[in-house]
C-alpha cells in the first residue's frame, strides 16, 4: 500500500526494546521518530541525540499533549501499560502498547473501551504476527497443505543473573518470566490452535516472588495439546514445533523474532530463511500507519479480541500458578 500520509512517531519509556524499535522506525516509509520522553530528561535528550529526535521529555504527559505526534510507541514496564496508553487515547494519539498490553484483562478491557470512545487507534505490539516467516508458517496451516495440527511445543527461555534492581527480578514492575518472555509461546498456541478447552501450569518461584519458570499445558478438542515454557533463568531453544498430519514446521530459534523455518515432510526436510534487513519491528509499525491510512481504530491482524484471549489465557495461568500483582 503507497501510504501519502506522513506520520510523527513518540516513544515513551526509553530502555532497551525502545532503542530496537527506534532503529527500525529509521527504515520505515513516510515515519519520523518525532519526540520521545523518560521520567529521566538526561535518558530522553541521549536517546533523542542518537536518532536526532525533534523533542526530548523529561515527563510523558508533555509528549501525549504535542500536537504534532500522531502515533506513541510504548515502552515502559507492564505495570505502566495501563495508565500511559489511557493517557495517550484520551489525547487522541494512536498507540502501539508492547507486550503484554496490561497486568489484567480488566485493564486491557478498559484501553479497549478508551480507545471507540475516543476514535483513536490501539493496537499490542505484538511484533511476531507480523513478521514474514511467521505469517508464511501460519499461511501453510491454514492451507491445509500438510493436513491438521496435532500438537505444538514452544518455549522462551535465557539465562540471566538475578538483580533486584533489574525490572525482570522486579515484582512490582510486573517481573518474571510468564508476562516477559512466556507470552510469545502462549501467543504462538493462540494462533496457532485457538483458545484451548484445558489450561494447567506450574511454576518455580524466588524468593522475591517471581516466576523464574513456568511451564504450561493447554489441551483442545481431540486431545491435541500445546506444551509450552518460559524461564528468566535457563536459556532454552526458544522454537516452536508443529506436528501436523503430515509432517512437521519447526520456526528455528529464536521463533519470536525474524528466524528460519524448517519443514519436513515424507523424510525430506527443508530450511526457508527470510531475510529481514532490520531487527524486525518495522512490519507492525508499517501496519500501524496502513491502519491510520485506512481509518481503522483496530488492527486487522493483532485485533481487539486477539488481546483479549491473550491476556484472559495469561490470566488463567497467572490463577493456576497462584501468582498475583498489586
Amino acid at each position: 500500500m503507497n501510504q501519502k500520509k506522513k506520520y510523527n512517531w513518540g516513544i515513551i519509556g526509553c530502555g532497551k526494546i525502545a532503542h530496537k524499535f527506534a532503529e527500525d522506525l529509521i527504515t520505515v516509509p513516510n515515519a519520523t521518530l518525532y519526540a520521545v520522553a523518560s521520567r529521566d530528561l538526561k535518558k530522553a535528550k541521549d536517546f533523542g541525540k542518537t536518532y536526532d529526535v525533534y523533542c526530548c521529555y523529561g515527563s510523558y504527559k508533555e509528549l501525549a499533549t504535542n500536537p504534532e505526534v500522531d502515533i506513541i510507541y510504548i515502552a515502559t514496564p507492564h505495570v505502566f501499560h495501563f495508565e500511559n496508553s489511557l493517557m495517550c487515547l484520551t489525547n487522541k494519539k494512536a498507540v502501539l502498547c508492547e507486550k503484554p498490553f496490561a497486568i489484567n484483562i480488566k485493564q486491557v478491557e478498559e484501553m479497549i473501551t478508551a480507545a471507540k470512545n475516543n476514535n483513536t487507534f490501539l493496537m499490542e505490539a505484538l511484533w511476531t504476527y507480523f513478521l514474514p516467516h511467521y505469517k508464511y508458517v501460519l499461511n501453510i496451516i491454514q492451507s491445509n497443505e500438510l493436513g491438521e495440527v496435532k500438537s505444538l511445543k514452544a518455549d522462551f527461555g535465557f539465562a540471566s543473573t538475578y538483580d533486584p534492581e533489574n525490572r525482570l527480578f522486579n515484582k512490582k514492575l510486573g517481573g518474571g518470566s510468564l508476562l516477559d518472555v512466556g507470552i510469545y509461546p502462549l501467543f504462538a498456541a493462540l494462533s496457532i490452535l485457538g483458545y484451548p478447552e484445558e489450561t494447567e501450569a506450574n511454576a518455580k518461584f524466588n524468593d522475591d516472588g517471581i516466576d523464574e519458570k513456568c511451564s504450561m499445558l493447554l489441551t483442545y478438542k481431540n486431545n491435541i495439546q500445546a506444551s509450552l515454557h518460559s524461564s528468566i533463568t535457563e536459556k532454552t531453544n526458544t522454537e516452536a514445533i508443529i506436528q501436523l498430519e503430515k509432517g512437521t514446521i519447526t520456526i528455528n530459534s529464536r521463533f519470536h523474532e525474524p528466524s528460519s523455518v524448517t519443514i519436513t515432510s515424507n523424510g525430506i526436510s527443508k530450511i526457508h530463511e527470510f531475510a529481514v534487513d532490520t531487527n524486525g519491528y518495522s512490519f507492525e509499525a508499517i501496519h500501524v500507519q496502513e491502519m491510520l491510512e485506512q481509518g481503522n481504530i483496530e488492527s486487522t491482524i493483532m485485533t481487539f479480541d486477539k488481546s483479549l484471549q491473550l491476556i484472559r489465557l495469561l490470566d488463567t495461568v497467572r490463577d493456576e500458578i497462584d501468582l498475583h500483582y498489586e
